[in-house]
């Protein structure tokens, strides 16, 4: 078989461009009443044999089918039987080896995923999914990140014990902290906290896991293996291949009747190992390669997907079309969106929009990698530099915001703007017209069209919690709840889509670690005790969240919306600035100042006619009708908010 360099050339010649690149949408399984037909991409195969199990793992194939080979490298086999619930892979010759395979475009497999499976979609419908849909949209996105079996793993958050940590645990509606039938956990409680959307860390097929082992086993999923499938560990049953599909359809029904939104976190720029269905069936067409034969890894995880193939532009394309439309999925979170390709990520806003309308499904990614990547043909990628160059509803995670406010992600030690580091105003000024107006322009986010562009936040899964990373600086339980506090008023009154990590509310902790994707599942799962422990922290957060969506000046996303944002003056460990609201708006102006000093501040140029929305210690403020007093201070590490009609 040729080596990688001479194939990668290969692939890049006319004669493979124009008779290997296959046009169709129907590669993989099309299972119906009608009859199955089987469809896989492998130019260089002399032979291919479909292989037919009846169950995921374990036993012989009881029939061994020759695929007839047809046009741009496509081979087939098609049966009047609705082969539902049959399990198959493929051997492939090429240069007189054999090698064996699961399908890459398979929509359903067995325990593992080692074996495909033929599946009926329409027998894995709950009942009413032909009626499921998103709730309406509100005037604020406010997402919520979330794993699967972090969520109702705690045994206090009251989930039977049958479905802790499972999709099935999304179903149950009204659980309570240990079953007390008082305090709310699970969806009841997104729903009273305010969150419209809720991002799930990875769910489809993953290898880091043993689907057959233990429920203790535990991963983040950031490692894929079929893409269109779902992940079989958080199924009650993972070796039926047809279970995980019904049940993650229960599951994202269950939230849209909830009344959240589902963003679904994918990973298209790497795959779990070199060792792939990609691999196998189109040796290293899917991946990148650098000029010396060295495997390209941006990811940091063992290679790169090579996006600006056409071949590999399409799978994903498809892949993310095809959650929409099967699974109903709302939006898309891209893992290191910065190894894809400017034109691929533009390719799937615009085939979304023709579908769903503009800017209704949402798409955001991590417009970074871990190092450099082989990309072909000079094609940008979706780095942060290159913001300008995407659609302006595809939105980039902004680190400078979240590093401006409390500190480097990476260097645990370090202050941001309130806790204690100096020289933070202009970042904090920047970070609230979401980096759209001068003179407060940050290195790399120049380009920056709208806040539509812009996702604001200060912790993820990944790096330090945030009351973690406070702990790092600040010393004192008392000041580090004030920072957390501080913290969120801050970036839930800048502009861009919210975005934060499942319990900062209640200052979830992880006893300090930073990088927990395959640490125990007690120590990553979601407290639910110390979500009502943390009670005020909790509450503060619920008054935020219900201030925000009264602000439209900073709800709004569109290119003119920083000519909302006036007034802007900073002073040492001080910025504050006006937002001018629409007219019909409770508040026409909004007043906001963030005090970093551990002294008083007071506020200056307060005329009539302002009212108190939220202070230290009450975002609820606004519900009060609390007037300001000409003389008003901010308290020490805090956010003032002030609103006159």
């Amino acid at each position: 078989m040729k080596d990688k360099i001479e194939l990668k050339k290969y692939y890049s010649t006319k004669e493979f461009l124009e008779n290997y690149i296959y046009e169709g949408n129907n590669l993989g399984v099309e299972c119906t009443e009608e009859g199955t037909t089987f469809r896989l991409w492998s130019p260089q195969a002399e032979c291919v044999s479909l292989n037919l199990y009846q169950t995921g793992d374990g036993g012989n194939a009881y029939e061994q089918i020759l695929m007839k080979k047809e046009e741009k490298g496509v081979w087939s086999w098609e049966s009047k039987e609705e082969l539902h619930g049959v399990y198959y892979d493929y051997l492939i010759t090429r240069d007189d080896e054999e090698v064996r395979s699961a399908d890459p475009y398979a929509k359903a497999c067995g325990v593992n995923g080692l074996r495909s499976m033929a599946v009926n979609l329409k027998k894995t419908n709950p009942k009413g999914w032909e009626k499921d849909q998103a709730p309406e949209e509100g005037p604020e996105r406010i997402v919520y990140e979330l794993h699967v079996k972090e969520f109702s793993w705690d045994k206090a958050g009251g989930f039977p014990e049958e479905y802790r940590g499972k999709y099935k645990a999304f179903t149950c509606r009204h659980t309570t902290l240990n079953e007390d039938g008082i305090h709310p956990t699970g969806l009841d409680y997104l729903k009273e906290l305010g969150v419209t959307h809720i991002q799930i860390m990875p769910m489809y097929d993953y290898g880091s896991v043993n689907e057959a082992g233990e429920d203790t086993e535990f991963n983040w999923g950031y490692d894929p293996v079929n893409y269109n499938v779902p992940e079989g560990s958080y199924a009650t049953d993972a070796r039926h291949g047809e279970v995980r599909i019904r049940e993650m359809k229960e599951m994202i029904q269950a939230i849209h009747e909830a009344g959240f939104g589902v963003i679904m976190d994918v990973v298209y720029n790497h795959t779990y190992s070199l060792d792939s269905w990609f691999q196998r069936t189109v040796p290293w067409y899917f991946y990148r390669v650098f000029p010396d034969g060295t495997a390209s890894d941006g990811s940091a995880c063992g290679n790169d997907v090579a996006s600006e193939r056409e071949m590999c532009a399409k799978y994903i394309l498809k892949s993310v079309l095809y959650w929409t439309e099967e699974y109903h999925i709302d939006g898309f979170r891209f893992d290191l969106m910065g190894l894809l390709d400017v034109d691929l990520m533009n390719r799937i806003r615009s085939e979304l929009d023709q579908r769903y309308g503009k800017g209704r499904k949402i798409i955001y990614g991590e417009p970074w990698a871990a190092d450099k990547t082989a990309v072909e043909g000079g094609r940008k990628l979706a780095t942060k530099e290159n913001v300008g160059l995407l659609d302006e509803n595809i939105g980039a995670f902004c680190d400078s915001t979240r590093d401006g406010i409390k500190g480097s992600a990476l260097r645990a030690k370090e202050a941001g703007f309130i806790n204690g580091a100096e020289e933070k105003e202009d970042e904090i000024l920047a970070s609230v017209a979401a980096w759209c107006t001068n003179p407060y322009h940050a290195e790399g986010f120049e380009n920056v069209k709208a806040p539509s562009q812009i996702v604001t936040y200060v912790s993820a899964h990944d790096n330090h919690t945030l009351w973690d990373k406070l702990k790092e600086t600040v010393v004192e339980e008392k000041e580090c709840m004030r920072l957390n506090k501080m913290a969120a008023a801050v970036y839930m009154t800048c502009q861009g889509t919210l975005f934060f990590l499942s319990g900062e509310e209640f200052a979830r902790t992880k006893d300090g670690q930073d990088n927990t994707f395959k640490a125990p599942i007690t120590l990553n799962r979601l407290d639910w005790e110390k979500a009502w422990e943390n009670k005020e922290l909790v509450h503060y957060y619920q008054g935020l969240i219900a201030l925000r969506k009264q602000l439209s000046g900073l709800c709004d996303k569109s290119k003119d919306s920083y000519k909302r944002i006036t007034d802007m003056w900073k002073e040492k460990d001080v910025v504050g600035f006006t937002v001018l609201n629409d007219k019909k708006a409770r508040w026409s102006q909004v007043k906001i100042i963030y005090n970093a000093r551990k002294s008083n501040y007071k506020v200056k140029f307060l005329n009539d006619g302002w009212e108190i929305l939220s202070d230290a210690d009450d975002s609820w403020c606004w519900e009060k009708g609390i007037c300001a007093d000409r003389q008003i201070e901010a308290a020490p590490q805090s956010v003032l908010i002030l609103g006159r009609k």
